[in-house]
């Protein structure tokens, strides 16, 4: 009889460890599946970061070329002017000179 109650207190123990041993196996499940969805919104935060500074980076280099591009458009206008003035300026004289004398 003691026996009996021996085997079937030890059952009962190995039931309540299994049932532990499941508790705590549901519980690490849920905690890796925290853990994960937290380093996904870490690693997304992280792309969304290298995207902005990205951006940026392309913005300042786009204005630095305008301006770049603006100076250079803006000393060959002024190269093109002075050439082109002397040359206007002869021009006009010549065209005086042939009506004053017609």
């Amino acid at each position: 009889m003691e026996l009996i109650k021996k085997i079937k207190q030890t059952e009962n123990q190995a039931q309540e460890i299994i049932e532990k041993a499941k508790a705590e196996a549901a519980q690490r499940i849920e905690n890796d599946r925290v853990n994960g969805q937290k380093l996904l919104a870490e690693a997304e935060q992280q792309r969304k970061k290298a995207i902005e500074a990205s951006v940026a980076d392309a913005q300042s280099k786009g204005r630095a070329e305008v301006e770049r591009l603006k100076t250079q458009s803006e000393n060959q206008r002024r190269e093109l002017r002075d050439k082109v003035s002397g040359k206007m300026a002869a021009a006009a004289e010549k065209v005086v000179d042939y009506l004053s004398s017609h």
